[in-house]
């Protein structure tokens, strides 16, 4: 309403506006020591003192203001007869009377007539005041009762906000030191309110990097530039196990005159947040590391590869230092148990893979290394029992059950190592081995989250480590067998030189079923054979056997080539699904002639000095096992010191050149200067042979005598 504004008073020397509802009382207040004309401004205070006969004799522009009478209006006047009402005036006479008499002060609110007319309520304060000279007088202080009331409550609700708030707030000076301390400031804290006023962050709250903080404060005095929810981290008390963390706001405080008073500090605490915060980010990279693990390990089925690929994985996201070691007997072959000795374990390190350079290399076994942990060491106890072994703080009577001996034990300890922890390797409900892992460098003690994240990987990689086990060892069978059914010594051939050289697919690939023989005739005939049983592993191992054996029965009842193939397509049906190529040849010295004939395979090269290496033009045939197929037969006649080369496609084919190509690449190589045929074995392999072929490789070479 109008008559509720005050009147604006007129201009003169020493007037100010009022004040209004928007003044920043808030910022000065708390400091409990406000600036000059600031709280006095807000609440308008008018300054009147009339002598004993109740005329005015000082008054303040404040009155001025709150009146509305100019000095020069009210001076000598009757306090009485100009501001107040003729209903209320002996009212006030009467208490002015109390007032000058030395009966007490007086405070109270009264209606106030304002110069224009209207009514205005006041907060007054009447006390007496003696004069040097013995006179008396009285002053009177008055704020208006709706300004007054507003201060009031703004200062009470900023006080209970203060208190109440759940953000902890500080004010300091600008010494730095503490001015106001809320009561969630002290729970974030930990330290009484008390305890903080007039000291420096760093007398309450020692471990905090007070001096950063302190900088920053200064440069916000300095600037006026506010720190919005800065992320910090930090201990509060020494014995927190785990460091909390806050978000700190800092802004500047000013008075009504624009002068610095100090900083007011905000502080939320966001501990649980930030623990959910890294808890969440150790699930990622869990997950990230689980994933990880399953595309780079068991890129192969070499143990040896598969283990390097587990430390690789595990260094240095997880340990500093990590070894793969595998019980021997899994290796060997013997039953679970065995190459036990008294509950010692014999293990084959398999892997070793480190951060950074550092002695505990030299503490770990060697790679390739048998070696037999007793019964007290960790790592043995982890594979016996099948169960993780967590040390997180490792004390120096812990090391000698962790390292192989003394010595090693020495240079874990110098090596710094502080946090252990073994996980075993289980495949099929069976234990393998055990992961083996260290921490020095990293200075964060292994927890049970290391210890899932360990199993989940160590799992991982004991499959891996399993399928590499059963396939080596069905390799190695496969291999044996095929080397036991190839020819170890081929009979002398009359009329022939013979070299020959079988090698197996490489290590990542089992082994197929090619093979070769020599097989001696009647009437000095030689049969010579390369075949190629189609697939791998032990079955196409067996089936080779099987073939190689017929052909060699059938050859020594002097049958045809063509006939012999035609019997061996029979045989190779009666295996089942199995398929083969072949090329079998027969030589007569006495009439030079060779007889040749083909199932599928790649034909042979013939060399003649003074001209270059040809491929034979054989009668084409399918593969033995088809069936339904005449074979034909091709006679070629081999002068003194030409030579034939018989070969599988594992010595030519590959995966990006086709096979005219490759073909035309051997006949090139064969093309070059004489030599013993030994030697042309091993240019062939040498040259064509790439290492990681996906098949084996059968090759026969047959040279007439001069």
């Amino acid at each position: 309403m109008a008559d509720e504004q005050p009147v604006p008073p007129a201009e003169g020397p020493g007037t100010r506006p009022p004040p209004t509802a928007a003044t920043p009382l808030a910022q000065a207040l708390p400091v409990g020591i406000p600036a000059a004309g600031g709280l006095l401004d807000v609440l308008g205070v008018a300054a009147v003192v009339l002598d004993a006969e109740g005329r005015i004799r000082l008054w303040s522009p404040q009155a001025t203001t709150l009146y509305g009478y100019t000095s020069e209006e009210a001076l000598g006047r009757s306090a009485a007869r100009l501001l107040v009402a003729e209903s209320h005036r002996q009212e006030v006479l009467d208490l002015f009377a109390r007032v000058m008499t030395g009966q007490g002060a007086w405070a109270g609110t009264f209606p106030v007539r304002h110069r224009d007319g209207h009514t205005v309520l006041v907060e007054f304060r009447n006390m007496r005041l003696q004069a040097d000279s013995g006179r008396l007088f009285a002053l009177g202080l008055a704020s208006e009762q709706a300004t007054l009331r507003r201060v009031e409550r703004d200062l009470a609700l900023s006080l209970r906000l203060v208190d109440q708030s759940p953000i902890g707030l500080a004010v300091l000076d600008t010494d730095l030191r503490y001015v106001l301390v809320n009561p969630a400031l002290e729970r974030i804290n930990g330290v009484p309110a008390a305890r903080h006023l007039g000291r420096r962050i760093g007398d309450v709250l020692p471990l905090l990097d007070t001096e950063a903080v302190e900088e920053r404060m200064r440069q916000v005095m300095d600037t006026g530039v506010p720190v919005l929810d800065e992320f910090t981290t930090g201990r509060v008390n020494a014995g927190d196990e785990e460091e909390h963390a806050w978000l700190v706001s800092i802004y500047r405080l000013d008075d009504q005159a624009s002068h610095v008073i100090g900083v007011a500090v905000s502080v939320v605490d966001v501990t649980e947040q930030h623990r959910a915060a890294v808890s969440a980010a150790h699930a990622r990279r869990r997950l990230s590391l689980i994933a990880d693990a399953s595309v780079r390990i068991g890129t192969t089925l070499d143990l040896d590869i598969t283990a390097r690929e587990l430390a690789d994985v595990v260094v240095p996201e997880v340990a500093d230092i990590a070894t793969v070691d595998v019980l021997d007997t899994i290796l060997t072959g013997a039953r679970p148990g065995e190459g036990s000795e008294g509950g010692a374990v014999r293990f084959r390190a398999l892997a070793l893979k480190s951060a950074y350079h550092t002695q505990a290399e030299a503490a770990a076994d060697p790679v390739g290394d048998v070696a037999l942990y007793g019964p007290a060491r960790l790592v043995a106890h982890c594979a016996r029992t099948g169960r993780p072994v967590l040390v997180p703080i490792v004390r120096p009577e812990d090391l000698p059950r962790i390292a192989r001996d003394q010595d090693a034990a020495r240079l874990l300890g110098e090596a710094g190592l502080h946090s252990y922890l073994a996980v075993p390797l289980i495949a099929r409900g069976q234990v393998l081995g055990a992961l083996d892992l260290k921490r020095a460098r990293n200075p964060v003690p292994f927890g049970q989250d290391d210890v899932l994240l360990a199993s989940e990987l160590a799992a991982h990689a004991a499959v891996s480590i399993d399928n590499a086990r059963w396939y080596q060892r069905q390799r190695h069978t496969a291999l044996a067998l095929q080397r036991h059914l190839l020819p170890q010594d081929p009979h002398p051939a009359p009329g022939l030189d013979i070299a020959y050289r079988y090698q197996p697919a490489g290590a990542a690939d089992e082994t197929g079923g090619d093979w070769f023989d020599v097989i001696p005739l009647s009437d000095d005939r030689t049969a010579l054979v390369v075949g190629d049983v189609m697939g791998s592993g032990i079955n196409a191992a067996a089936a080779m056997g099987q073939l190689r054996a017929t052909a060699r029965a059938l050859g020594r009842l002097g049958l045809e080539p063509a006939t012999v193939l035609t019997h061996l397509d029979a045989a190779t049906a009666d295996l089942g699904e199995a398929m083969a190529t072949c090329v079998y040849a027969v030589y007569d010295p006495r009439t030079r002639l060779c007889h040749i004939s083909t199932a599928g395979h790649l034909p042979p090269v013939h060399l003649r000095s003074g001209r270059h290496p040809r491929l034979l033009r054989l009668k084409t045939a399918v593969p033995l096992g088809v069936g339904g197929i005449p074979f034909g037969t091709t006679s070629v006649t081999l002068a003194p010191g030409d030579e034939l080369v018989m070969y599988t496609d594992g010595l030519v084919e590959t995966r990006d050149q086709d096979i005219d190509t490759r073909l035309l690449t051997l006949t090139d190589l064969l093309a070059g200067p004489h030599r013993p045929i030994e030697e042309t074995c091993d240019l062939l392999l040498s040259a064509l042979r790439r290492p990681d072929t996906h098949d084996d490789v059968a090759l026969l070479i047959a040279r007439t005598d001069p």
